[in-house]
């Protein structure tokens, strides 16, 4: 059948590539606007059926809407005793703020602490200020200032809430840009290509700017929430994805631009066959993983699910369309000065497709030498390799995953961390940040006995409508009473966790009082529990769905199997390790509740994308050569581009930890080490080791599993 017209088959390729440009151009904008449909309002993503979450809805009705405590404190400049007057000054300085936009209500009255050495008020201020809270607090500092003789620190939720938003601000060009420096840099070194990589990183700014687009419109119409930690993230998992699949892509295009007299269009109509499926594949395992999350009750796991299954498929779109078009109208010019070399003039027994698949001639020297290594002596490589793996994996459980204190929130200094430091050296903990317990009117006269009652509380006492003390004429709303309850320990201690427990303990025996408790501390403790919940659920969800795509693409029951019990002991070990560094190398005291979590979904999809890619291609050779030298064939072909990938999704991860948040900087360094160590030990020897050592029963029970 004679081929279409050369001016024709290059219609196609145009079309697509004008298309791209069209999205780039119209709606590349979109991945700088997600910030105007983004909030940093953390009570926003609370567990849905918590108690905490439950106390919110019921504050609403006391004062119109749940309100963000700004504390403001006063300490003597000389670092001294403040004049016993100094109250009346403070009283006056805030309440003069009532009424102004933002606050919510009249402010509490100035309290000095018991040592004389500060004075503090607290300033409601209503939810969702936005981009208005930092002119909101600079006009309660402005206000505070006028007390003489005294330093003033802003503390309390709405300053921390402040600095958070400090932290995410300009963090779309600031990641964006590091990431793709980062990835550039390490495509020109490992390909020593100057077009591919441009097309590459084109690709996946593209995929960036769809998804964002897409993500804008969904987030504007309120069926799915963004903040700053899942902006971030969906940047850095939409390029990593795209380079990732891109790579693959090229390095196949490349082998089959080897065969002698190769043409561009068939090379590429090969290329992509051959491709389809094991990219698709590697999407689906992410996108699915990431979609578990919406089984989540933690608001902020389910807004990352769907938010990153569309960067993925973005992602996968951009592959499979734009990079197949920029390719075939470059052709060999886009791995200039690297060209493919023709089929024959490589080491002897890989054969010409293997050939351009490596990145460099060294890197495809090395890739032969490891897998001798695997294919001489295969159970001694799984089997080393594997303990060394068990060693690192038997510090998993050291890692502290009960929340991250206030003073570890941000990696630099922060003036609410500061502020609150300031606080808690002259006040109870838990000062201007109380237990709020919501009960019934009859009975709050014993529910305040009983939660005076409870180790731990430094006091409690009914409220009127402005938040203050009322014993005996508190506000009822709805038959209902507010309790605020100051604990003796800080909000984000151990302490205070432990006081919690006992204090709904205490205000639920109370007979007729439908007492809740909430309140930051409970607030974090119910997001805690509600982590490992879903742990629980969510683990065995994910594995499940990886293990059944692995099967549909292998033909296989024991080798999914196997792939997915060492990309979960590659997990195990990054967690090991994890343990080790946060605490001795970074000095973070704990890890964020949700940390695990993430970097299970991200370790365990991300690591079965290589684990498919080096699989699909021994079983597409072992079809050809038998299992044996299919291993040896599939590790030579693909280690070059895969090692490559990992180091490229490595670093745009590690970009996350531009961000001075430590949620952030944990994540970036689970999943970049894990990406690593997955890459370099699992997917380069355990696997292929395990492979080769059980042969053809790998496979069972697919057809290779009966060839010889």
């Amino acid at each position: 059948m004679p081929r279409a017209p050369r001016r024709t088959r290059l219609l196609l390729p145009l079309a697509l590539l004008a298309v791209w440009l069209v999205v780039g151009g119209g709606l590349g904008p979109f991945a700088g606007r997600l910030g105007e449909v983004s909030t940093n309002d953390q009570a926003a993503f609370l567990p849905r059926s918590a108690e905490s979450t439950r106390v919110v809805e019921e504050q609403k009705a006391f004062r119109g809407s749940a309100t963000v405590p700004a504390i403001v404190v006063w300490t003597a400049r000389d670092g001294g005793r403040l004049d016993p007057g100094a109250t009346v000054p403070a009283t006056r300085a805030v309440a003069a703020l009532t009424g102004r936009p933002g606050v919510a209500g009249p402010p509490s009255p100035a309290l000095a602490s018991e040592d004389g050495r500060a004075l503090r008020a607290v300033v409601p201020l209503r939810p969702g200020l936005g981009d208005e809270l930092p002119a909101t607090l600079d006009a309660i500092r402005a206000a505070a200032a006028s007390v003489p003789g005294t330093t003033v620190w802003l503390a309390g939720p709405a300053a921390t809430q402040a600095d958070l938003s400090g932290a995410f601000s300009g963090i779309d060009g600031l990641l964006l840009g590091v990431a793709l420096i980062a990835v550039l840099l390490i495509l020109l070194v490992v390909y020593r290509s100057v077009l591919l990589p441009l097309m590459i990183i084109l690709g996946a700014v593209f995929a960036l700017g769809l998804a964002c687009a897409v993500v804008y419109v969904l987030a504007d119409a309120g069926l799915v929430r963004v903040d700053g930690q899942v902006q971030g993230i969906l940047s850095i998992l939409v390029i990593g994805a795209a380079t990732d699949y891109a790579l693959l892509l090229a390095a196949r295009y490349r082998e089959e631009l080897s065969a002698p007299g190769a043409d561009r269009f068939a090379a590429m109509g090969k290329a992509l066959r051959r491709s389809f499926e094991p990219v698709v594949a590697s999407a689906a395992t992410v996108a699915l993983a990431l979609i578990a999350l919406l089984a989540s009750d933690l608001a902020n796991n389910r807004a990352l699910g769907p938010v990153g299954a569309i960067g993925i498929v973005c992602a996968v779109l951009s592959t499979l369309t734009f990079l197949p078009a920029a390719l075939v109208l470059t052709g060999r010019a886009a791995y200039w000065p690297a060209r493919p070399k023709p089929a024959g003039t490589d080491a002897p027994g890989t054969g010409g497709a293997a050939a351009g698949a490596a990145p460099a001639r060294g890197g495809q020297a090395v890739w032969h030498r490891v897998a001798a290594l695997v294919d001489r002596a295969p159970r001694k490589v799984w089997v080393v390799s594997v303990a060394a793996l068990l060693a690192c994996a038997a510090y998993a459980p050291a890692l502290d995953s009960r929340g991250v204190p206030l003073d570890e929130i941000f990696v630099n200094d922060a003036p609410s961390v500061a502020a609150q430091e300031t606080l808690g050296r002259h006040f109870p903990g838990g000062a201007g940040n109380p237990a709020v317990i919501i009960a019934d009117a009859p009975a709050a006269a014993r529910v305040v006995a009983a939660a005076e009652g409870v180790p731990g509380v430094d006091s409690a006492f009914a409220v009127d409508a402005a938040g203050r003390p009322a014993p005996g004429a508190p506000l009822v709303v709805d038959g209902r009473v507010r309790i605020d309850g100051t604990l003796t320990g800080a909000a984000d201690s151990d302490a205070a966790r432990e006081t919690l427990v006992r204090l709904r303990t205490a205000v639920h025996a109370v007979p007729d009082a439908d007492a809740l408790v909430g309140g930051s501390t409970a607030q974090a403790y119910d997001t805690q529990r509600t982590a490992a919940r879903d742990r629980a659920l969510i683990v065995p969800v994910v594995l499940a769905i990886i293990l059944v795509i692995l099967m549909a693409l292998l033909r296989s029951v024991v080798l999914p199997l196997l792939l997915v019990a060492t990309v979960a002991l590659n997990f195990a070990a990054t967690l090991g390790v994890s343990a080790l560094v946060f605490e001795h190398v970074l000095g973070f005291g704990g890890t964020d509740s949700s940390v695990p979590l993430y970097g299970f979904v991200f370790l365990v999809a991300l690591g079965v994308d290589y684990n498919i890619f080096l699989m699909s291609r021994v079983r597409e050779e072992s079809l050809r050569h038998g299992v044996r030298e299919g291993v040896r064939i599939g590790l030579t072909a693909t280690g070059g581009v895969i090692t490559s990938a990992g180091v490229v999704l490595a670093a745009t991860f590690a970009a996350l930890g531009v961000i001075p948040l430590a949620f952030l900087v944990q994540i970036a360094f689970i999943v970049a080490f894990g990406v690593l160590l997955d890459t370099l030990v699992v997917r380069s020897l355990v696997v292929p080791a395990l492979v080769r050592d059980l042969g053809p029963r790998a496979w069972w029970p697919g057809a290779l599993s009966r060839r010889t």
